[in-house]
């Protein structure tokens, strides 16, 4: 499969999350920088870097044979000419299960290089239970 030469943050991020609904291996590791330094966390698991231990990650992932649908929400982004960062929320829906799953947090991080934009991190979190808003209209904890 050939590179493709993604043009923008936001290009290499739909193509990233249209491989993970598919659970296509090779559209996947397309998204992704070859640099070495690569770094992704799926939620509740450790850490992985370098290009052939986020592949084998996406590999095991994808094997189970579980199709999601996924959608993002609430993005925040930060960019720049060479780097830009996306705070999203993912909402995950199993193939055949229609309860209702809290969102992933996800931050994904991108840097330009000779052949376009690429994913060069990708974290994904459970988000935590959120208590209702106190009387006041403020939270509960200030952080």
């Amino acid at each position: 499969m050939s590179k493709a030469v993604f043009t923008s943050p936001q290009e290499v991020e739909d193509a990233f999350y249209d491989a993970f609904a598919r659970a296509d291996l090779e559209a996947m590791m397309v998204v992704w920088s070859e640099d070495e330094e690569v770094i992704c966390i799926h939620p509740g698991a450790p850490r992985v870097v370098g290009l052939a231990a986020v592949r084998d990650s996406w590999r095991q992932m994808f094997a189970s044979g579980t199709r999601m649908r996924i959608s993002v929400s609430n993005e925040v982004v930060s960019s720049g000419t060479m780097m830009a960062i996306h705070c999203v929320l993912e909402h995950i829906q199993v193939e055949g299960d229609n309860e209702f799953h809290s969102p992933i947090v996800a931050t994904n991080v991108f840097m330009r290089g000779p052949m376009g934009w690429r994913m060069v991190a990708h974290h994904a979190s459970p988000t935590p239970e959120f208590e209702p808003l106190s009387a006041s209209g403020g939270p509960h904890i200030v952080h």
